[in-house]
């Protein structure tokens, strides 16, 4: 027999992309830190509830392993992700750092503002700013559906969950 021909007849070698090994660890760690904290809970103000207040950190830190352990499985028996293809991107162009910047400045504005103008007027102007960094042409539409959506979202975390948002200078009106 050739060693051409056992070379051929071994099966390929398969890569293995151990790079996720981190994604693995960070998962893991979280798993852990999740169940650590859920386990100093106290139960003095839930002594009623059949379920308790640590049933779901102890559920979200059980997903966080089983993840871990899973993904630890499939990159050691050599599973590698595929690349995106990007059906409706162009990979080949660079980001676009000045529509970012801008985001961040609208955000920044609306981290400034929330507490003065109040969360009815520095929503609609957060989405009326986030809508004409990403090219919309009609601000006073986008001006009108972000102080639709700010006012709704203002009375829904009012009324709905009793969460009172800023109102600012509309205090007294909203």
């Amino acid at each position: 027999m050739t060693s051409g021909a056992t070379a051929a007849a071994s099966p390929p070698a398969r890569e293995r992309d151990l790079s996720q090994l981190l994604l693995i660890g960070i998962l893991a760690v979280l798993g852990v830190v999740v169940a650590v904290d859920a386990s100093r809970l106290r139960n003095d103000f839930a002594k009623l509830d059949p379920v308790g207040p640590k049933a779901f950190p102890y559920a979200v830190a059980a997903a966080l392993l089983v993840l871990a352990a899973l993904l630890a499985v499939s990159v050691l028996r050599g599973s590698v992700p595929e690349a995106e293809e990007g059906e409706d991107i162009d990979l080949t162009q660079r980001a676009d750092w000045t529509t970012v910047a801008k985001l961040v400045g609208v955000f920044v504005f609306l981290i400034a503002t929330v507490n003065v103008l109040g969360w009815a007027i520095s929503g609609a102007l957060f989405f009326a700013g986030c809508s004409l960094t990403l090219g919309s042409r009609t601000w006073l539409r986008d001006l009108a559906i972000g102080t639709a959506l700010s006012v709704a979202t203002f009375y829904a975390f009012y009324s709905g969950l009793g969460v009172p948002l800023p109102a600012g200078i509309l205090d007294g009106i909203l």
